[in-house]
């Protein structure tokens, strides 16, 4: 079996598709994914499977309409996929400064050259980003909220999530625990 990591974008922020985690965790289960664990009320999901990724990203993209009543992008990564991805980190994540924060947008497809060079405009001094594949690695020196990179993010024109790096390394750890 195979452990992957779905993030689910736009689930209980600001209100909105509200969906309890213990009830996502059943509806998941009942689909037949085994060890369906979920980390905090974001929409982060460690699991097994054997079906593959595509198949996968579409039953639980269903499973949430059918149940919940709206339709929110899932991003998938196998566990292979997710060590790539935090071995794979440009920034120093473990000397961050206070104020300072890591980030990293996962996306459903590569974004075109044009959206990244749009992306790559919004570098400065205080916000730095690096983009591999389907990952962009986002290193900021000031406020999440007051910075203009990770919005530009949103308009790359391909569905997207972001995750703070403390969520990255702790569905990094459900992983582990579960191989």
């Amino acid at each position: 079996m195979t452990i992957y990591i779905a993030l689910i974008r736009g689930i209980n922020v600001g209100g909105h598709n509200l969906i309890k985690m213990q009830d996502l965790r059943n509806s998941l289960k009942s689909i037949g994914l085994g060890h369906v664990q979920t980390y905090i009320q974001s929409g982060n999901i460690v699991f097994q499977s054997e079906d593959k990724p595509e198949k996968l990203k579409l039953q639980i993209e269903q499973v949430i309409k059918s149940e919940f009543g709206f339709l929110v992008p899932v991003i998938l990564r196998s566990s292979p996929e997710w060590e790539e991805i935090i071995k794979n980190c440009p920034y120093a994540v473990n000397s961050i400064s206070e104020g300072e924060s890591m980030h990293l947008a996962l996306l459903e497809t590569e974004p075109t050259k044009a959206s990244m060079q749009q992306l790559l405009a919004f570098k400065s001094e205080t916000e730095e980003c690096y983009i591999n594949g389907k990952e962009i690695y986002v290193y900021l020196r000031k406020s999440f909220h007051r910075a203009k990179l990770p919005i530009q993010i949103q308009k790359l024109g391909v569905s997207a999530t972001v995750r703070n790096w403390k969520t990255i390394k702790k569905l990094d750890a459900m992983v582990n625990a579960m191989k």
